[in-house]
């Protein structure tokens, strides 16, 4: 493998990795705070795609930022009522009970979208600033990846700065610490808990709109992208964004040098680094019992 293979090569698994870590650094949010393990994260991913096709189609000429925006907030809403009507009853019900639900929801979410979307492959077109590619080490690379990959590294220092220096994100920290004191000080616990399942399905939404250039968008998609989102929870540790950052960049790098040597098993790669972090250290690398 020559310098300029090995820089694509790198380049793609970068690309991977800032997309996964949009997506589950939502779902390691939400049980990190609010202790839910939420199945339902991929299928909200998946609509965040479907709101940013229907919108596309409706807005005049090259809206893709004000579809971006307009269908994330949609989804964040939606997420809203989710968790205002459901979520609330099972804060302190058994994991397995939570898994139902959010299964369910799953369920319910996935046979919407194929009633009003049907079961047709679509996808969405990238802004005409990020369309075409750049030269590096001789080699094509998409301008729109790139933008993946910046957007990724700004989104987790944003993401650190509000949970480490905001008030609100000092609230959420004291809640995931101990929501029985929270209270006691005064803090709106079940406000906060709202606050987090919207932000965490921002993210989802956010995700899945800028991962439409670039995958296919259907029904299936949320089921694909949740195995990867786990998996990243899992070798990374739930709860802790710093795992969700490192256990994306390792699963993106995986998958992009594994489909270069192996291709189409890149993600034996993936199933084998979770077995073996989760013999040597089952909380995962950063995640604590």
């Amino acid at each position: 493998m020559g310098i300029s293979t090995f820089i694509s090569v790198l380049l793609v698994g970068l690309t991977t990795a800032m997309l996964l870590f949009m997506i589950s650094s939502g779902l390691t949010l939400v049980f990190g705070v609010m202790r839910v393990v939420n199945f339902a994260h991929g299928a909200l991913y998946m609509l965040g795609a479907y709101f940013g096709l229907s919108l596309q189609a409706f807005l005049p000429g090259n809206s893709f930022w004000i579809m971006l925006i307009f269908a994330s907030l949609g989804v964040a809403i939606l997420s809203g009522l989710i968790e205002y009507f459901f979520l609330r009853r099972i804060y302190k019900a058994d994991h397995t009970y939570q898994l139902l639900l959010t299964y369910a929801l799953v369920m319910i979410i996935d046979a919407l979208v194929k009633m009003i979307w049907g079961l047709d492959p679509h996808s969405l077109t990238e802004p005409d600033i990020l369309s075409g590619s750049f030269e590096i080490f001789g080699r094509p690379f998409p301008v729109y990846g790139l933008f993946i990959i910046i957007l990724g590294i700004l989104l987790s220092v944003l993401m650190w700065l509000f949970l480490a220096k905001s008030r609100f994100g000092l609230q959420i920290r004291a809640a995931a610490s101990d929501v029985d004191i929270t209270n006691v000080l005064g803090i709106n616990v079940p406000f906060i808990f709202t606050g987090v399942f919207l932000v965490g399905s921002w993210l989802a939404a956010i995700g899945g709109i800028l991962a439409a250039p670039m995958r296919v968008i259907s029904p299936e998609m949320g089921i694909v992208i949740i195995i990867e989102c786990f998996a990243v929870v899992v070798i990374g540790g739930m709860g802790s964004l710093t795992g969700a950052f490192v256990g994306s960049l390792l699963i993106g790098m995986l998958s992009a040098f594994g489909d270069y040597f192996l291709p189409g098993l890149s993600m034996i790669f993936v199933y084998v680094l979770m077995a073996g972090v989760l013999i040597a250290k089952p909380t995962g690398l950063f995640g604590s019992r």
